[in-house]
Order: structure tokens, then C-alpha cells, then sequence
């Protein structure tokens, strides 16, 4: 008899027939928390999109040995919750960098040049000088850019803002990289970091030593014609420190693709602010990329649990495999 897998995102159905080879599906892409938490009774591996990965959930699956996220983060998982029950996790890296840093790009040239700002003015009818002063903005090109959080996203971020937009590239990261220094890519400490860029992009994963990372202090750290740019997870930054560094003009604009609450809520004052740009988090939001990162986390249950592999394992549940 083959294991129960259960698949709670809509997949394409060549995955689910690869999936069918091994195990036997449940496949609920629209189900409520009420019948996951029955569903998961029998269900030996979970096929998951954000859901969180808790005491409570873990309770409900008492055979549950994997779960694979459709994301390359994973602070939707409690490690520690899942190191007791010994439920493995396994992630989707690589696939979703070249989208993200598109992504990225995007928000950074929208909040230099007041793109979405601009756009909304000529929908009212606002357009009255054809040059007028007040729509001017900020150059991109050969600027600093500094990266917090160096890992794959952040290399493919700072190779291309070199090549594409001829930017000088520096980083902060928990550990140094020497390798990227034959790019010109060069660590440097991150108050460092903060006083001398132009354009700062936050880029590290959630943890208890990044959550509200950016906070009041780093914002008067920044220059008052800096560009900030959260494509992390909204809670690596103090939501309200944002709001009053860009009311009070200590930084020039800000755009964020996370929230500490998504959807956002619409009284949030961050959305009454010309100079901030929000994007409902999109980074992956694109068919082919969510494809392949829907085929690789298919392909991560059948290499760990049928082929004994640890591919894209993440780091702290590494311990649960022999």
C-alpha cells in the first residue's frame, strides 16, 4: 500500500501523476483549516504553500514524516516543533532568483523615478506642466547598492546590478564571502553599509536574530536621499520605524514586497505615503517560475523519502536524516 500524500496547492497534473508513481494522493488545493487538519490524520507527506507548520498542525498528523514547501523560505515552519516529531522539510531554492531580482529591480526603479506615484497622478487628471520640477527623481545607475543578506538571491542581484546597471556593489552578511571580491563585491559592516548606500535591499530570512532588523535606529542610520527595498519578510522590518523615517523625510522612498500581515491591511498608514510603493507579494508570482518550483518540491518528497537523498533539505532540520 502506497504512503498518503497530501497536496494542498493546485499543481499542474503531469506533477500529481509523477506524485502517483510513489504515493497515494489527497489532493485538496482549496480546502479549509478544518478538513487539512482532518486530512492530515493519514498523511504520511504534506505538499504545502505557506500553511503553517506547528505544534497544533503537527498534533492533527500523527504520521506525517515530510513536508515540502512550494517556497524557498521557510518561516513557516517551527523547526523546533517539527525536530520533536520528527517531521522533515525541504524547501525550493534557485529556481525563483532570476524572477526575484526582476522583481526587485522593478521596485527600486519605481521608487527612484516615482513611477507608481507619477502613474496615479496622470489617471487624476494632475498632469498639468509638461516639465515640472516636482515629478523629478533619482538616478539608478552607478550608485551604491547595498545588499543585507548574501545569500543566492543576493549574489544574482549584485552580479547584475554591476553588469546592467554599472552600480557599485557592497554587502552585509553573517559571514564574508572572499570569493566575490575578484567581482568587486566587498563586505562591509552594516552601519558601514547604511550610512554609505543609495539603495539598500533587505534580502535575509526570518529568523529570531533578524525579525525588526530595521528598525528606527537603522533608518537614521541611512542617507535622506537613500531608497529602501524589504524583498525578505515583512517582519525582518518595524513596519511603523518605515512609516516615520519616510513621513519625515529621513530617507527619500521605500517599496516592500512582505508585510508583517498579508493581505495587508488597507488602514495601514504605510499605503497613505507617496514615497513608499507596495507589491502584494509577487517575488515568484510568475506561471513558469511557480511551475518549476511546484515540479522541484514534487521531485524533493520523491528524493528524500523514496530515494533516501537530502536535496534542498533546510539546514535545521538536516539532523532528522540518517
Amino acid at each position: 500500500m502506497k504512503p498518503k500524500l497530501l497536496i494542498i496547492r493546485d499543481i499542474k497534473r503531469d506533477i500529481i501523476n509523477k506524485l502517483a508513481e510513489h504515493f497515494e494522493i489527497d489532493y485538496q488545493p482549496s480546502c479549509s483549516r478544518k478538513q487539512l487538519l482532518k486530512s492530515l490524520q493519514g498523511a504520511y507527506a504534506l505538499l504545502n504553500y505557506g500553511i503553517k507548520i506547528d505544534e497544533e498542525l503537527i498534533q492533527h498528523a500523527p504520521n506525517l514524516k515530510l513536508v515540502s514547501n512550494i517556497s524557498v523560505g521557510y518561516d513557516n515552519f517551527d523547526t523546533n516543533a517539527m525536530k520533536k516529531a520528527g517531521i522533515i522539510g525541504t524547501h525550493t531554492p534557485y529556481i525563483l532568483n532570476d524572477s526575484v531580482v526582476d522583481l526587485t529591480f522593478g521596485l527600486m526603479l519605481s521608487a527612484a523615478r516615482r513611477i507608481s506615484e507619477l502613474d496615479a497622478k496622470i489617471k487624476k487628471g494632475l498632469w498639468t506642466v509638461k516639465d515640472d520640477v516636482n515629478y523629478y527623481g533619482l538616478n539608478v545607475h552607478h550608485k551604491k547598492l547595498g545588499i543585507i543578506g548574501m545569500g543566492r538571491i543576493g549574489e544574482d542581484l549584485a552580479r547584475r546590478a554591476k553588469l546592467g546597471f554599472l552600480m557599485d556593489v557592497s554587502y552585509y552578511n553573517r559571514r564574508e564571502k572572499p570569493e566575490l571580491e575578484e567581482q568587486h563585491i566587498y563586505w562591509k559592516p552594516l552601519e558601514k553599509l547604511l550610512a554609505e548606500s543609495d539603495f539598500i535591499v533587505m534580502l535575509t530570512p526570518l529568523t529570531a536574530e533578524t525579525k525588526n532588523m530595521i528598525d528606527a535606529s537603522k533608518f537614521k542610520q541611512m542617507k535622506n536621499t537613500s531608497v529602501f527595498i524589504n524583498m525578505s519578510r515583512g517582519a525582518t522590518v518595524d513596519e511603523k520605524a518605515m512609516y516615520l523615517a519616510l513621513k519625515n523625510k529621513e530617507i527619500y522612498a521605500a517599496a516592500s514586497d512582505v508585510f508583517v500581515q498579508e493581505p495587508i491591511n488597507t488602514d495601514n498608514p504605510l499605503l497613505q505615503l507617496e514615497n513608499f510603493t507596495a507589491a502584494p507579494h509577487i517575488g515568484s508570482a510568475i506561471y513558469e517560475t511557480r511551475d518549476d518550483m511546484a515540479q522541484l518540491a514534487a521531485e524533493n518528497i520523491i528524493e528524500v523519502l523514496i530515494h533516501g537523498k537530502r536535496q534542498n533539505v533546510v539546514p535545521e532540520l538536516q539532523i532528522l536524516l540518517k
